[in-house]
């Protein structure tokens, strides 16, 4: 097969930059040795991160939170509530969403968007292969993202949800 990556060699960032549209809020990942890039990327379905992202599916890749910094000032970061103790955050100068993250958990889900072209043109694969869950395909629209994650397929969330 042609122009596919093998699910065990593909290049992989050590360190990452991202941040939102204006340039006000930038950020820095530096990748534990032992992250697994398959299993940290994943989807989301939901219709809050549809009407969040204002896209049909939601993208991120999971990271430790004392992997993550702030290289700039977080005052036009706000976060929005939508679900009780799940933050999205975003930017109040240019509304750029850049993470969703469970206050209960140790790590933040970063929207893949926002992450610098630089390292999705070299580690797109890694960063953005949905190998990792896909949670809310019960809200799939056939024909469109009804074949788009590969991983592990849950009706509603990966915790509570069914597994499809």
């Amino acid at each position: 097969m042609s122009g596919t990556t093998p699910f065990d060699s593909f290049p992989k960032p050590t360190t990452i930059t991202g941040g939102c549209l204006c340039g006000s809020i930038r950020y820095q990942v530096d990748f534990p040795e032992d992250h697994n890039f398959l299993k940290s990327s994943g989807s989301c379905q939901c219709t809050q991160c549809r009407r969040n992202t204002g896209s049909v599916i939601f993208i991120a890749h999971t990271v430790p939170l004392n992997a993550f910094k702030y290289l700039t000032s977080t005052d036009q970061l706000k976060n929005f509530y939508a679900t009780p103790g799940i933050q999205r955050g975003f930017c109040t100068n240019c509304s750029s969403f850049l993470y969703w993250r469970d206050e209960s958990r140790d790590d933040i889900e970063l929207a893949i968007g926002c992450i610098d072209p630089e390292f999705l043109s070299e580690f797109g694969f890694a960063l953005a292969n949905c190998v990792g869950n896909s949670v809310w395909c019960k809200n799939e629209i056939k024909g469109v993202t009804d074949g788009i994650p590969k991983g592990i397929k849950w009706a509603t969330s990966g915790e509570e949800g069914t597994r499809m």
